[in-house]
């Protein structure tokens, strides 16, 4: 194995840490780090992608056995989110490299400062839940089209509403089971078989960080680290837009 591939199982590592703990932010963390190692945005994606396939499996199904799951929502998320997934996949798919990549920057650069505002913002009083296949699509489409963006998008709009915390976490992580595999399936149609070690070095990492990522979600300082994670993908964006720009 080269250097590489220990870089990708090193990012799949602490991606799973940060997921883990904030139950978010595994696509935008990785995209981010793939694409600052310089893996192309379309197969930065697919690769994170992929790899979800099986971590969202394992982590919807404990949330099923968990009986965190609100079947009614999970099947309006999953059909548009899927959907979106799709359309995102191949919108990013059919962009050159260097014109996705400032653009992927940019998005991943605002994914960050969402999850900053997760730390900065107080609850918000409870709203009644709406929109929710419109949010599915949006969540689907940015989240494949730009390597990530469900959990920030989807799970922070449902809090909002007054979703209870476990049923919207459990229920948005086993919908991104069915939108994870048809944002695979797509990138396979466009692109051809471009998984390879990028997506199993995330897998491995994740493998290996996955019990360490639930003892830090129970002693971490929640509201600090998720700041942190969110300057950490802000600073990180910023240097892929100015190298993207500047070259």
């Amino acid at each position: 194995m080269d250097d590489s591939f220990f870089a990708f199982v090193a990012v799949g590592f602490v991606a799973q840490l940060i997921d883990g703990a904030l139950g978010m932010a595994y696509g935008v963390a990785s995209t981010t780090a793939l694409v600052f190692l310089g893996v192309p945005p379309a197969i930065a994606s697919a690769n994170v992608h992929v790899a979800e396939v099986f971590t969202t499996a394992a982590s919807g199904t404990s949330h099923a056995i968990a009986r965190n799951i609100d079947w009614r929502l999970f099947r309006r998320l999953a059909l548009a989110g899927s959907t979106g997934a799709v359309l995102g996949a191949f919108f990013i798919s059919f962009i050159h490299a260097d014109a996705a990549r400032p653009l992927i920057a940019a998005y991943l650069f605002v994914m960050g400062l969402v999850v900053i505002s997760k730390a900065l913002k107080p609850p918000k009083a409870p709203t009644p839940i709406e929109k929710v296949r419109l949010l599915g699509f949006v969540g689907g489409f940015a989240d494949a089209s730009g390597g990530g963006g469900w959990g920030p998008v989807v799970v922070s709009n449902l809090l909002a509403k007054g979703a209870a915390p476990a049923i919207a976490v459990g229920t948005v992580n086993l919908a991104e089971f069915a939108v994870t595999i048809s944002a695979s399936v797509a990138f396979f149609a466009a692109l051809g078989p471009t998984f390879g070690k990028a997506a199993l070095g995330l897998v491995i990492g994740g493998v290996v960080a996955a019990p360490l990522a639930a003892i830090a979600a129970k002693r971490l300082p929640r509201r600090t680290l998720t700041a942190l994670v969110g300057v950490v993908i802000c600073g990180l964006s910023l240097f892929n837009l100015y190298t993207a720009v500047a070259g």
